[in-house]
């Protein structure tokens, strides 16, 4: 299963589930992203020519994130850019979910491991603003 969550006509998160299946190759992400996200589903001797990546110069202005889930049961909870909160969702073992755009926090259900992908390099604390999460009592699972 495949599912974006947007808020105001902009793309949130996408996630895809451990149980997503397409033969061939998807992106789930505009070009305009400066994360690309995609699946691949090829057949035995299919081949990908070797290749190398040309230098081209990018402007990154928003830091987008990549989590894989390896094991565990993870509550993702979503906030506008104004870090108002809008819903969450469960993410599990083998679950891959896309950060976007507006805000994010996390509650390990179980324990957990992920490994994360964004861009570098780290700024410190000029990468990110925290704030103060939803109170369990108003959460919204969808």
């Amino acid at each position: 299963m495949l599912e974006q969550i947007n808020h105001n006509n902009k793309l949130l998160a996408i996630i895809i589930k451990a149980n997503y299946q397409k033969d061939g190759i998807s992106f789930f992400t505009p070009d305009s992203f400066s994360q690309q996200l995609g699946y691949m589903n090829r057949p035995v001797d299919y081949e990908i020519p070797p290749h190398v990546h040309n230098v081209v110069e990018r402007k990154v202005e928003l830091t987008q994130e990549v989590l894989f889930v390896k094991s565990g049961k993870i509550r993702v909870d979503f906030y506008d850019d104004d870090k108002i909160y809008l819903e969450s969702r469960i993410i599990s073992t083998g679950d891959v979910i896309l950060l976007a755009n507006g805000g994010h926090g996390f509650k390990m259900l179980e324990q957990s491991e992920m490994i994360e992908v964004k861009q570098g390099p780290f700024c410190g604390d000029q990468d990110k603003t925290r704030f103060e999460p939803i109170e369990e009592k108003f959460i919204t699972l969808k």
